[in-house]
């Protein structure tokens, strides 16, 4: 029996997550550290109202005896400058890696990245650089064990919706196709994030770096 933190659990590929892991046996228990309430209830579920992550030590305590940590905060780029994201993206889970490695180093963090990451840190793309430069910290941290997770298309299952409104007008345009797009090796769903996430707790992967595909394989062929 594991227990897991969670961040983001108000997005869509972090409420994907948290489902999995509400309805999974081998999950006991499930803290999610958000800046606003999810509004759910369940016995396994527990909740940390957080606005500022840079304040995290005020809930160090809490955060003692978890097993992994399946970071799946984010935000778009659109309209931020470099400095704004990278604080957000790098600086906020650095600080938050860091303190959970103090806690207990023998767990597995997984990132949520995304698709086209730069692992070189020196792309032209100013958030895949970030987005690289968070991943390579994280992976090489020293945790028990890691996982960068790039999704590229993903499909919303069991009612999620997306924070972002033009995903949302997508999903509706393009909902009849789900159905044929799931049999795509190239799209992915929140549900199988959520149990790939899941399955890394308990077989370790020689792959630190999982897009769609490998995402899929791992829920279909564990």
């Amino acid at each position: 029996m594991k227990k897991v933190i969670i961040t983001g659990a108000t997005g869509m590929v972090g409420k994907g997550v948290l489902l999995e892991c509400l309805e999974d046996e081998r999950i006991s228990e499930v803290l999610v550290i958000n800046r606003s309430p999810l509004g759910i209830e369940h016995p396994k579920l527990k909740e940390i109202l957080l606005k500022d992550f840079m304040e995290l030590e005020s809930v160090k305590e809490q955060l003692e005896g978890y097993d992994a940590c399946f970071y799946c905060m984010g935000v778009s780029v659109l309209g931020l400058n470099e400095e704004t994201y990278s604080h957000i993206t790098f600086t906020m889970t650095k600080k938050f890696a860091d303190m959970l490695f103090d806690l207990n180093p023998d767990m597995v963090f997984n990132y949520v990245s995304g698709t086209g990451t730069d692992s070189s840190e020196k792309g032209r793309t100013m958030w895949a650089r970030v987005k690289g430069k968070t991943e390579n910290y994280i992976l090489n941290k020293g945790f028990k064990d890691a996982y960068a997770f790039r999704p590229g298309g993903i499909i919303p299952e069991k009612g999620i919706k997306s924070r972002t409104g033009w995903y949302n007008a997508f999903y509706v345009i393009t909902r009849p196709f789900f159905p044929l797009m799931k049999k795509s090796k190239n799209i992915t769903t929140t549900t199988k994030i959520g149990q790939a996430m899941i399955h890394t707790l308990f077989h370790s992967q020689k792959m630190k770096h999982l897009e769609n595909r490998a995402i899929n394989a791992l829920v279909q062929n564990p």
